[in-house]
């Protein structure tokens, strides 16, 4: 039944009515709208296929340099270098040597991002995509992380810029060492 149609009835009817989304959960024409200019981000992982709505509205300037990054295949062959029960992290150019594992998670990429792109309202949730930094935002670089556990205690401290639209079963059985094969950008 068309959500619309439901509402507009029950106040025609004179009922009060209040619609309550919970944090992360969009209304179907928001997604809609947010989808049509959103890219994807698809990343290729041993164990199968994650999609990623890349949201330019949150964190404009992560979303370009995270494009950049891929179009120039920087994500081709990493590991995922840290799994945790809330979450799963990648972007460590390091990861790719089996024999520097003591040192995945402690490098990225040159220049970083330099920005501090935090929006309110926007919460670390299952399915969450942040930029990963080592204490201080402006220092973030290539690595990210997808939430697979809501985590309110990291609201404000890291910049959010996706939002897994497919995939959440293949970041749940991510295990440290999984290769990721490719990443690509979708545009809508």
């Amino acid at each position: 039944m068309n959500r619309r149609l439901t509402v507009m009835g029950l106040c025609a009817m004179g009922l009060a009515v209040m619609l309550v989304w919970p944090a992360g959960v969009v209304a179907d024409g928001d997604a809609q709208a947010g989808a049509a200019k959103n890219p994807i981000l698809v990343l290729e992982t041993v164990k199968g296929t994650i999609e990623i709505e890349l949201r330019r509205q949150d964190a404009p300037q992560t979303v370009e340099y995270i494009i950049g990054l891929v179009k120039k295949n920087f994500y081709r062959g990493l590991r995922f270098h840290r799994v945790e029960r809330s979450l799963v992290q990648v972007g460590d150019p390091t990861s790719r040597d089996v024999s520097r594992k003591a040192w995945w998670g402690k490098t990225g990429t040159t220049p970083t991002v330099g920005v501090e792109e935090f929006k309110s309202g926007i919460g670390h949730v299952r399915g969450a995509v942040g930029l990963a930094h080592s204490g201080n935002a402006k220092f973030a670089s290539s690595q990210f992380y997808i939430m697979k556990a809501a985590s309110p205690g990291l609201n404000g401290k890291y910049t959010i810029f996706g939002r897994v639209t497919s995939g959440m079963a293949i970041v749940d059985g991510l295990q440290v060492a999984d290769v990721l094969k490719l990443a690509t950008i979708r545009e809508k």
